[in-house]
């Protein structure tokens, strides 16, 4: 069942980046449907977040999605390469946001291997939040879209993880955030191959 729209207008985006462990991300492309456990998180913490891309309230043609009414996907490009998605929640005009980083294949594998030229029993086939974008084909035409819709959605197959599964950790990546890198706002499945290094405590 998808997620209702209801859900992505939690303003606690820690708590969401947390719950969207076991849901379940899908695309469909050209009928093409491929689908993941999202196994890993982080969360961003809209204008108070030094490691957001809406630090202090910055509104730009890129971050502008990050305005919008919690329920629609926020895609960037990293590094001039890397498509990275992520989900953008709270209510409109409070720019909270969750980045996927990792999922583990669970349908449509093979256009998963043809996208990333792997395997789907190699980690690296959707680890990292590029990697993960890539396997499911979503590039920055996925920006601004509905995700109660019919290209990209997520869904509840009622995959739940016991806190002692579930590990809190600082982001990856943020060192400019200073002391906002350190925040545990990073969360990930416990030993799940797919997540993206430290896998550990």
């Amino acid at each position: 069942m998808k997620l209702s729209p209801a859900y992505y207008l939690n303003e606690d985006v820690v708590g969401l980046a947390k719950d969207l462990l076991g849901k379940v991300l899908f695309t469909k492309i050209n009928g093409q449907i491929s689908a993941g456990i999202i196994v890993e998180t982080e969360a961003y913490f809209g204008i108070k977040d030094k490691a957001s891309h809406a630090y202090g309230g910055r509104r730009t043609n890129r971050t502008e999605t990050m305005y919008s009414q919690g329920g629609v996907a926020y895609v960037y490009l990293c590094y001039g390469m890397h498509n990275l998605f992520n989900v953008v929640s709270s209510v409109k005009d409070d720019p909270h946001a969750v980045l996927v980083r990792a999922i583990e294949p669970l349908l449509g594998k093979a256009f998963m291997e043809e996208r990333r030229n792997m395997l789907v029993t190699k980690a690296a086939i959707s680890s990292g939040p590029g990697s993960a974008a890539k396997a499911l084909g979503i590039d920055r035409s996925f920006n601004s879209k509905d995700l109660s819709g019919d290209e990209i959605w997520i869904e509840d197959h009622q995959i739940y993880y016991s806190d002692e599964e579930i590990v809190a950790s600082p982001r990856v990546g943020i060192a400019y955030a200073q002391e906002h890198a350190l925040l545990p706002w990073r969360f990930f499945v416990l030993g799940n191959k797919y997540v993206s290094k430290p896998n550990k405590v």
